[in-house]
């Protein structure tokens, strides 16, 4: 439903009172006409569908009090926030933009990392790689250990990423989704920050040891995004990531990722430590740690097919 031509949502208390208050107006008129009252208001419990039964029973509404009774109605605050919905909205991109901030610099930047995986055998298996990221649309993953997968490299232009490997002599196409190693996909490296591939709602605040804690719902902009669905819970003092959980395209919880030890990397304290637990399979998990985090000046044209070649 849209007001003023912006999305709006009844929700929690706001439609409990349009409920009553229809059920009032059912009631009353019931009496007035000598019927039992209907289950009119049925329709809009838990959503907004009772917009438009408002609005067609203020034109059966007997008086100007119950018409005076509905504007007051209608003016309810939309949304759990209380705010209205492009404030809402505004508000959930900024805590987005924020921790994403957090996470990793603005300017472009290099950083290693190594992603340590306990896989359903028990077995552990170690990768490092190093991450050139300019923006939020250009990104090389070069992976420097194991030996035997040293020389290759994957190039993230806009949303479309592919993989170079010395022994072959094209770059062959990759999906973000794809399975990196362990618990990560490729896009976890890849595409280092969530803002422009998904469209954030704020849903809460939750209290979490001590702390006011937002909790935000994350669907894709579009698809070929990394995930389907995030919930993502961002401290509110310094907009600090604290988790997040990952749904597939038919909504089942992937995996669940803690964001923790906070320290000083590139000027700013962040998460160093990301530890990424499968949903079903709790003993099989992958801890991504980073280091030596700086800003570089990296060209235009090192993100090109061609250049993978080239990377040292």
């Amino acid at each position: 439903m849209t007001r003023n031509g912006q999305a709006v949502n009844y929700r929690g208390n706001d439609a409990a009172a349009l409920t009553m208050l229809v059920e009032m107006f059912d009631t009353q008129n019931a009496h007035q006409a000598g019927t039992a009252a209907g289950p009119r208001a049925a329709s809009i419990r838990g959503d907004a569908k009772g917009y438009p039964v408002l609005a067609a029973r203020a034109k059966r509404m007997r008086g100007w009090p119950h018409a005076a009774l509905l504007v007051c109605c209608l003016a309810i605050t939309p949304g759990a926030s209380g705010q209205p919905a492009g404030d809402a909205e505004a508000q959930a991109r900024t805590i987005v933009e924020k921790a994403d901030e957090v996470r990793f610099p603005r300017e472009p930047f290099e950083v290693n990392v190594t992603i340590t995986s306990t896989l359903e055998d028990g077995a552990i298996e170690a990768r490092k790689y190093r991450i050139l990221s300019k923006g939020n649309q250009n990104t090389i993953v070069s992976a420097l250990e194991p030996a035997s997968e040293r020389g290759q490299a994957m190039l993230m232009k806009g949303r479309d990423l592919w993989i170079f490997m010395p022994t072959i002599s094209q770059p062959v196409r990759l999906s973000l989704a794809q399975r990196l190693t362990g618990q990560v996909a490729n896009g976890d490296l890849a595409r280092v920050n969530f803002t422009g591939d998904y469209v954030p709602t704020l849903l809460r605040t939750e209290t979490i040891d001590g702390e006011p804690t937002h909790v935000l719902e994350l669907k894709a902009a579009e698809r070929g995004v990394t995930y389907h669905r995030v919930l993502y819970w961002v401290r509110e003092k310094g907009n600090r990531p604290y988790k997040a959980q990952f749904f597939s395209v038919s909504d089942n919880l992937l995996k669940t990722c803690l964001y923790e030890d906070y320290r000083q990397l590139a000027g700013r304290l962040r998460p160093s430590r990301l530890v990424m637990e499968d949903a079903l399979r709790k003993d099989e998990k992958s801890v991504l740690e980073y280091r030596e985090m700086r800003m570089r000046d990296l060209p235009d044209k090192m993100f090109t097919k061609d250049y993978l070649k080239h990377l040292d």
